[in-house]
């Protein structure tokens, strides 16, 4: 991708991504931080992570943020750069730094798990409409956000507000609620978090992270009540897979996306606000490590519907690229390839059922699909 040059308009991409990333240090041994000698460097980021992976898997894509004018600025810009996301719209903030952040190995959900952020007046948490290039957060057929960047600070909400706002020409808003209480000042970060996803067109929650925010207990269906407003609503269920809602806009009534984006509908819709309800299991998968599984299912639903896939064919696609990240080390791993995920998606209900995927799967592309399993 290019930069474009001064009063060009910005080349429009398939996504654009705005949120804070920040420099990553992952332990080279398990144990508490206290005793951890020493760590490897890496990157960390929701937003960043769904530009990079859809950027590995061939869609244009465009990561919009603010870091330091320093060495972890430029090792987020160059290795964010170096998956093929357009970096331009990254502005550099002289007077404050980037975000690091340090934790500990294995499960994050686990009891021993720690987290060190060192993220409080970072470049980011500083971002406003009036210093975003805003042409440029624009230019995509679908914007992504998340619920992280709301928590960061005043300006930060206030960018959130003016970008899932009603706009001539918005596009499509994908919207992940990441829910994080330890970032929110006070107790109000839940229904700040619920009126951003009800202006937004594409949501993704989780169903756990929805009773831990709103109190919602009822499943999947209880959580659409709560939500009707998006056209699309995605709730994630663990290794239980996941639930799609979907429903064509009425006549006249808050459009899904803009430049043409079939956010809402599938290749055949079931009618004018008709709603629609999907299930899909996911695989099972051998995991290596239960890190950037959601960014990455987020960013294979969201080129299923780049692809105007049906709402099946979509949650696989996700429940794939989450099975990538979730067998290797790292938070971040390339998408199986393109032909490769299509052949494994097209298989009937028996043989995706019997699925299991492990370490090396996504290479697997000379493989019958039942090959891809592991004993």
């Amino acid at each position: 991708m290019t930069a474009t040059g001064a009063g060009d308009a910005p080349n429009v991409v398939d996504v654009v991504a705005l949120g804070e990333s920040m420099v990553a240090f992952l332990p080279t041994r398990p144990g508490r931080l206290a005793d951890v000698p020493s760590f490897d460097r890496g990157i960390g980021g929701a937003e960043s992570n769904v530009a990079c992976v859809l950027a590995a898997a061939g869609h244009p894509a465009r990561w919009v943020s603010s870091v330091g004018a320093d060495g972890f600025g430029d090792h987020l810009v160059e290795a964010i750069g170096g998956y093929g996301v357009d970096v331009s719209a990254v502005r550099r903030d002289p007077a404050r730094s980037t975000g690091v952040y340090f934790r500990t190995a294995g499960d994050r959900a686990g009891d021993g798990h720690e987290v060190a952020y060192y993220r409080a007046g970072s470049a980011a948490s500083a971002m406003t409409v009036t210093d975003v290039d805003m042409a440029a957060v624009r230019a995509g057929r679908i914007l992504h956000l998340s619920g992280i960047t709301a928590a960061l600070s005043p300006g930060c909400l206030g960018l959130m507000r003016e970008l899932t706002g009603p706009a001539a020409g918005r596009p499509a808003v994908s919207f992940d609620v990441n829910h994080r209480p330890g970032l929110w000042q006070d107790a109000g970060g839940a229904r700040v978090l619920l009126e951003l996803a009800r202006d937004a067109d594409i949501v993704f929650v989780g169903e756990d992270e929805a009773e831990a925010a709103w109190g919602v207990t009822g499943g999947p269906g209880a959580i659409r009540e709560l939500l009707d407003e998006p056209a699309t609503l995605v709730v994630k269920q663990g290794a239980a897979g996941a639930t799609v809602f979907e429903r064509e806009p009425e006549s006249g009534g808050r459009p899904a996306g803009g430049r043409g984006l079939p956010v809402a509908g599938s290749p055949a819709p079931p009618g004018p606000g008709r709603p629609v309800r999907v299930a899909e299991r996911a695989p099972r998968v051998d995991v290596v490590a239960p890190v950037g599984a959601g960014d990455a299912f987020a960013a294979g639903f969201l080129s299923g519907t780049l692809r105007r896939l049906p709402l099946r064919d979509r949650l696989r696609h996700g429940h794939l690229w989450a099975a990538a990240a979730l067998t290797v080390a790292g938070d971040l791993a390339a998408p199986p390839a393109r032909d490769h995920a299509d052949r494994l998606v097209a298989l009937d209900d028996a043989a995706w059922g019997t699925l299991r995927l492990g370490p090396g799967w996504t290479h697997a592309v000379d493989r019958a699909p039942e090959e891809v399993r592991t004993p």
